[in-house]
């Protein structure tokens, strides 16, 4: 899988994760930050700290750490199918 799919498979989790019920289309800018993010970061404590606050500073609403950590670790498991098939 190349960077493109990786970053297509990435969106593609955070959009159906939805962590506040707006809609799949409602986090464009907050999607790419954590794209960004996973790509600088491997340990999925530090993701989910990271999605955590990207999405309380963008509408100042606290995600659950739970829901923050699940994600991260989906988000961490594309990451890393992808760096095996490479």
């Amino acid at each position: 899988m190349d960077r493109q799919q990786m970053n297509m498979e990435l969106v593609q989790a955070l959009q159906d994760w939805d962590p506040i019920d707006w809609g799949r289309d409602a986090y464009e800018t907050e999607i790419a930050d954590c794209v960004m993010a996973v790509s600088d970061l491997d340990d999925p404590k530090e993701l989910a700290v990271q999605i955590q606050g990207i999405y309380e500073f963008s509408f100042e609403i606290k995600i659950d750490m739970k829901e923050c950590l699940a994600i991260s670790q989906k988000l961490l498991l594309i990451k890393h199918n992808a760096s095996c098939s490479l």
